[in-house]
Parts: structure tokens; C-alpha cells; sequence
């Protein structure tokens, strides 16, 4: 099979909405394959950022950080670190920040990588390339708590069963390959035809909790905030509703939309500064054409926030 080429996803939307001025500076806290920060930098006259936290990334955007020259800085971290990473590169405001969440298209057509078992590789699943692999988790953690990461990261309504099967197989061998893993859950879950691979859940609760994706996400968007400059926009691009409903909540928090408790109460003395207005409440779609030229585009999701003038102090909005 031959891998499909890395295609930005709603890269027309992330481009309009950050609306790149010369002199601007801007943060792509997904490097990947460098097709946001490509853009960003092709639409003006400005400056990049970029940050990924796969080493092979960043030693591949080498030949994208020649043809750009200064203009353009990568670094490896976690986005996570955006606001001490762009310190370090001696910018303390920039005018747009995107985020396009989850695993790269990169890592999933390379088996090593084992975040697909579209063809069998080790079981790693780690951006970083460093910590605790896929299978250190399916191998050492309890019958309960596999069921919990299964259930919780990956919402498959079977991951008890899931879990009891993973348990039996690797107390006669260690589950250390994608296909290994993969046959396990499907003969548990069972294959309807049209429906997606049932292994498919299983592979991104692991995928998730192994790089600590809500976390980071949660931590990425309060450092957004704080890095943003006045009337900057931040374009957040996700791919399952686990991130959606995270960058959902979050923006309606800090827009001030969050539901009062009770009618009859009064507002909450609590609640958080406005530090984000929304140009729409809902998340905006991949169009049909670019979902037939790019069918990983479908379940996307794009939601965007402008930043208010309202300063963060230290302490403030970090629940």
C-alpha cells in the first residue's frame, strides 16, 4: 500500500482565520510535515515558530527551516511549553497560534511508529520517542485500569471485555506488535461490514493516554492564552470529539458562556476573565471536496477564538 501524502487539514480555514499580516509572528505548535507554517509564512511577510515534539519531525523540517531562513524557528517540546519555547526564541506575544491535534499523518504510514495496524510494527505509539510505550501499558497495568484508559480515551462501550482479553493474552505472550493487539480486540469486538476497524478505539485510547494528549491539550490552550497579543487568534484543529469537547469548553469558559448553575443565583464571583471572544459558537467542517481528496479530513473539526485585551496574571485562569 502506498502511503498517503501529508495534506494539511482545513488549511484554507486555518490560514483565514489567523489572517497572516507582514511583521506578524505566529506559532504552530504541530510542526508535523511544516504545512501551516509553509502557508502561514508563504501569505505574508512574518514569522514562524514551530514546534513538534517528535524528533523525526524536526529533523525532517530541516530542509523547510533552510528555504525560510530566519523567518522560521523549530524547535522540539511539547506545545504545551509554547509560551517558555517562544521566550527562548526571544518573542514574549504573538499574533496567532494553530494547533492541529492528534498523530501526524507521518507517523501513522510508518510502522515502526506503531500507531496504526494498518501494517504490523512494534507497538510504541510515543510522539516523543521516549517514556512508556504501548506495550509497557498493555503489558504491566492491572485488568481495571486497562479497562478505564479503553473506556475513557477511546469510549469503547466493550473495553471491559477488551481489557479481559488483552489480560488472558499476554500471560501467554507479551503483546509487543500492532497486529498482535489489533487481532486481540477484533476477536472480541467482531467486524460489521462498513463499520471501522474494531480495534480502531482501542489504538487511540492507548495512543492518547501513553502521550498524555488531554493534559497537554488542557496545558496548550491556557499557555495560548497567555502568549496570545490583543486581537490575536487561535485556530484549533481536532479529530475526535475527546478533543473537541476539551477546546469546546474551554472557549466557552473563557468567553464568558458557560451556563449559570441556577437562574436564580447570582453570577459566580469565580468565574474566569474573558479572555477569548468567539466568532462562532459552533466548529466549523472539512467542505465535501476536500473530504473526497483527503478522506483522513472527515471527522475534523475546526473551532477558532479571538484573544480580548484582557491581561492574564499569574495565577489567574489555570483551573
Amino acid at each position: 500500500m502506498t502511503a498517503a501524502p501529508h495534506v494539511p487539514v482545513m488549511l484554507a480555514e486555518v490560514l483565514d482565520a489567523l489572517a497572516p499580516a507582514d511583521g506578524g509572528l505566529y506559532l504552530d505548535g504541530t510542526f508535523g510535515a511544516g504545512g501551516y507554517a509553509r502557508a502561514i509564512l508563504d501569505a505574508a511577510d512574518c514569522r514562524v515558530i514551530a514546534i513538534d515534539r517528535d524528533p523525526d519531525a524536526v529533523a525532517a523540517g530541516a530542509s523547510v527551516v533552510a528555504h525560510y531562513g530566519e523567518r522560521l524557528t523549530l524547535v522540539q517540546g511539547r506545545f504545551s511549553n509554547m509560551a517558555q519555547l517562544a521566550v527562548a526564541a526571544g518573542v514574549s506575544q504573538v499574533q496567532g497560534v494553530a494547533l492541529d491535534l492528534g498523530v501526524s499523518s507521518m507517523q501513522l504510514d510508518q510502522a515502526r511508529r506503531g500507531f496504526s495496524f494498518a501494517a504490523d510494527g512494534p507497538l510504541d505509539m510515543r510522539m516523543g520517542q521516549a517514556g512508556e510505550s504501548a506495550a509497557d501499558v498493555v503489558n504491566s497495568r492491572g485488568q481495571e485500569e486497562l479497562a478505564d484508559i479503553i473506556y475513557q480515551f477511546g469510549d469503547e462501550r466493550r473495553s471491559r471485555a477488551v481489557a479481559r482479553a488483552i489480560v488472558r493474552a499476554r500471560g501467554i505472550a507479551p503483546i509487543e506488535r500492532t497486529m498482535m493487539l489489533a487481532n486481540i480486540v477484533a476477536k472480541v469486538i467482531g467486524r460489521g461490514a462498513g463499520r471501522a476497524h474494531p480495534a480502531t478505539r482501542t489504538f487511540q485510547a492507548l495512543r492518547i493516554f501513553v502521550n498524555s494528549e488531554i493534559d497537554e491539550l488542557r496545558q496548550g490552550l491556557r499557555a495560548a492564552e497567555r502568549l496570545l497579543a490583543p486581537q490575536g487568534w487561535l485556530a484549533v484543529v481536532s479529530f475526535h470529539s475527546l478533543e473537541d469537547r476539551e477546546v469546546k469548553q474551554f472557549l466557552a469558559e473563557r468567553a464568558g458562556l458557560q451556563p449559570s448553575p441556577s437562574r436564580h443565583r447570582p453570577p459566580d464571583s469565580d468565574q474566569s476573565p474573558v479572555t477569548f471572544h468567539l466568532p462562532r459558537r459552533g466548529a466549523a467542517k472539512p467542505t465535501a471536496a476536500e473530504i473526497a481528496a483527503n478522506p483522513r479530513a472527515r471527522s475534523a473539526r475546526l473551532r477558532v477564538a479571538q484573544r480580548t485585551a484582557l491581561t492574564i496574571l499569574d495565577g489567574e485562569a489555570a483551573a
